[in-house]
């Protein structure tokens, strides 16, 4: 459950980066480009229209040498002449401003790289908060016991049946498991790992701790008592060794 609200906080940054880039991008780039196309490039295909036009006209009234005055062809060439220095002029000044158009381009891919950084980092942090709920299996000092039967103290357990082996990891408690012979009389199991309440009502333990259980919150979470304090704790950092009733 804390490992899921940490996700979502880690999705709820990265969200408001991705607007902080969507307003970056629009202002810097594409509302620029936008000018661009509204002015400089509709200029350009005006003249580029206009010199087509006149090319036209021209060419018929060549085709016509003879049958039409020469000055109607003549003012046709003058015509087109014109068209066709005002669109090269104008083509000449949207490559003269390349420098421009390519700076802008480089704030887009700037704020591209930034949004990225920010998400990685975001991520890596969510990572290492997750990695610390969960502890790596390699933690464990020694093998985890399988089978059932619970925790008691030496000169406690039942000699009938198997000898009690000892518990691997569990320090000065000098804690035995009994043969399958001996149970308790309510559900326990025994901690994996160190847990650090980080919450109120989270109840922490030692690795080897033995915690009775009282009752399962959800599929992440039981409820359980250790030394007369109740309260929650993480389903996976635990073994269950006599399990809660159905």
């Amino acid at each position: 459950g804390l490992a899921l609200l940490d996700a979502g906080e880690s999705m709820k940054q990265m969200a408001e980066v991705k607007d902080s880039l969507d307003i970056n991008v629009k202002q810097n780039f594409i509302d620029p480009l936008q000018l661009l196309q509204d002015k400089d490039l509709k200029e350009i295909g005006h003249h580029l229209k206009k010199l087509e036009g006149r090319r036209l006209d021209y060419d018929y009234k060549k085709k016509r040498l003879g049958k039409i005055p020469d000055e109607e062809v003549k003012q046709a060439v003058e015509k087109f002449e014109e068209s066709k220095e005002l669109a090269e002029r104008s083509m000449f000044n949207f490559l003269e401003n390349d420098v421009e158009q390519v700076s802008q381009l480089a704030v887009f891919v700037e704020a591209a790289l930034d949004y990225h950084k920010q998400s990685s980092e975001i991520l890596e942090d969510l990572q290492s908060k997750l990695q610390n709920r969960h502890p790596a299996p390699s933690q464990l000092e020694g093998p985890v016991r399988q089978g059932g039967g619970c925790p008691q103290a030496v000169g406690e357990c039942s000699r009938t049946g198997s000898e009690p082996r000892p518990l691997v990891g569990v320090g000065s408690s000098s804690l035995l498991w009994c043969s399958s012979s001996v149970h308790m009389d309510q559900p326990c199991c025994q901690a994996l790992y160190d847990f650090e309440p980080e919450n109120e009502g989270e109840l922490g333990f030692k690795e080897g701790d033995i915690i009775t259980l009282t009752n399962q919150i959800d599929e992440n979470w039981y409820e359980g008592m250790l030394n007369g304090e109740s309260g929650f704790f993480p389903i996976n950092y635990v073994e269950v060794m006599v399990p809660l009733p159905q």
